[in-house]
């Protein structure tokens, strides 16, 4: 199949976000994972704007292997000198220069007339061909450009040496139908074309972005530049996450394809989200916390039966770990039976339409609702959890200069004393260590939050964790108004619940595997 050259442009457009700026080692950092997320360009940064932005570029050439590392640069010897200079050790260097070719930009902006674009446009590619054979020529605005001249322009730089050349749509003016007759024409009416690679760079100040880059595909473009979660200036840019996906979900109707090794698209979505402050949208396309999660009932029950029903995607092939079903009010039995059985109750019929009411009840009052409601609502009405073991006293040694000691004392239920000590990473793990000691079940720490239950200085602290043992997730509160008293309650509280459901004490001194807290 026809490859789609995926540019990515994070850090140059994307890093142009208000509030979006990144330093030198979260650069890096991104560069890299772009690396391993297989993009074939990145277009590292924009050397001449500031000395930052020339040590990024320079150092993200030295320091990623595997794509072509491309530096922006002006229509301006000074401009390409600079990014000539910070892609001097890249093993795969690009340098891509633009100057604005439609009228509006002519008239206001540079205030040239047509033929000194074109002389302008062709020395900078040349001027670029001093250090580098891969060259990539915009002409700004593009797609506000005249049709004639703009093919006049694309002609002229192919001749000068640019091997690729980009149609920006750079204020997402563009319907896709217009933006590909765009992309049709200059293949049918540039003599030179296919010497150059057709690139295209879409905006998204009409939500255009994804459509237009998708529409010049199928119109022949064979590169598309993009920023992960739309970054960019303004409105953002097209997708990463959104174009891939889109080829590879509809391979039967683009006929190509990428090379992105799309398992890392999440893990990419939220260190960039994370490193620039930009959250995502929770109904972000491929990568928001709702893209694979379902809470009406008709939806949940299609899904339980056949994934295929309200799903085109696997939620692993961009490395989510699965499908969510999202307990609401518009939920159902079925849903809610699942649930249950996932937290470790298997209800008969009967105990289905007690909890059912309930859960309606509470749903009714709360626009989500937790597994933690859903096993307050099952414990309490049918669950018998045997105090296997109670807490007797803990006693914690911690500090700057010192490793954190946990010493626990257990009552068991013949009435023994039971204790043991455990160091660890911090107070918490060193504390959950010496229960696991103690009770001799493995168990691995998936989530610990504390909330103060109510104000003031004496106030009482709510621990609330999610403990998985042989699989199983169980979730636990304790609360105290010592907050170390209430972790252990809250972690032993679990433990209890798993030897409740038929688990059996084993050896005392099995290891586990606790947070650093």
């Amino acid at each position: 199949m026809r490859h789609i050259i995926i540019f990515d442009t994070t850090l140059r457009d994307g890093e142009q976000s208000p509030g979006a700026s990144l330093n030198l080692p979260e650069k890096i950092q991104i560069a890299r994972q772009l690396a391993q997320l297989k993009v074939d360009v990145i277009e590292a940064g924009f050397p001449i704007t500031s000395p930052g932005d020339f040590e990024a570029v320079q150092a993200i050439a030295q320091a990623v292997k595997g794509p072509t590392i491309c530096a922006l640069a002006r229509s301006v010897e000074k401009d390409i000198d600079r990014a000539g200079e910070a892609l001097a050790k890249a093993r795969k260097p690009r340098i891509h220069v633009f100057c604005a070719t439609s009228e509006i930009h002519r008239k206001f902006k540079l205030r040239k007339a047509k033929s000194e674009i074109v002389r302008i446009a062709v020395d900078s590619v040349r001027h670029a061909g001093k250090y580098t054979r891969d060259i990539e020529f915009s002409p700004e605005d593009a797609s506000r450009t005249e049709p004639d001249f703009l093919a006049e322009v694309v002609e002229a730089v192919i001749d000068a040496g640019a091997t690729t050349v980009n149609i920006p749509d750079t204020v997402g003016y563009a319907m896709p139908e217009q933006y590909a007759a765009t992309i049709r024409s200059l293949r049918e009416t540039v003599s030179n074309i296919g010497k150059a690679v057709i690139s295209v760079h879409c905006h998204n100040d009409l939500g255009l972005g994804v459509a237009n880059s998708l529409a010049a595909v199928m119109a022949g473009a064979d590169q598309v530049e993009c920023t992960i979660n739309g970054l960019g200036e303004r409105a953002g840019n097209a997708s990463l996450e959104e174009i891939v996906m889109a080829i590879k979900t509809r391979r039967d109707y683009f006929q190509c394809d990428t090379g992105i090794a799309t398992p890392k698209l999440f893990a990419t979505s939220r260190m960039v989200s994370t490193l620039t402050g930009m959250q995502v949208q929770r109904n972000k396309a491929i990568v928001g916390e709702n893209a694979f999660a379902h809470e009406s009932g008709i939806h949940q029950d299609g899904m339980l039966k056949e994934r295929r029903t309200y799903e085109i995607m696997l939620p692993e092939d961009v490395g989510v770990p699965r499908s969510s079903l999202v307990l609401g009010k518009h939920s159902g039995r079925h849903a809610l039976r699942v649930r249950a059985e996932d937290l470790g109750f298997k209800l008969t019929d009967e105990q289905l339409i007690v909890a059912y009411d309930r859960f309606k009840i509470l749903a009714d009052k709360k626009k989500v609702v937790y597994d933690e409601d859903v096993q307050a609502i099952l414990e309490d009405e049918f669950a018998q959890v045997e105090e296997t073991y109670r807490l007797e006293s803990v006693q914690i040694s911690s500090g700057t200069h010192s490793i954190p000691t946990a010493t626990v004392r257990l009552l068991n239920l013949k009435g023994e004393s039971l204790q043991d000590a455990s160091t660890g990473d911090g107070p918490v793990d060193a504390l959950y260590k010496a229960i696991e000691r103690l009770t001799g079940v493995k168990a691995r720490l998936k989530d610990y939050r504390i909330r103060a239950v109510t104000v003031g200085k004496d106030a009482q602290g709510e621990v609330s964790v999610e403990v998985e043992v042989d699989g199983r997730s169980i979730l636990a509160r304790g609360v105290s108004t010592d907050i170390i008293q209430a972790s252990a309650l809250a972690y032993l509280k679990a433990i209890n619940s798993s030897l409740s459901r038929g688990r059996k004490p084993v050896v005392k001194g099995s290891k586990a595997r606790a947070a650093s807290l």
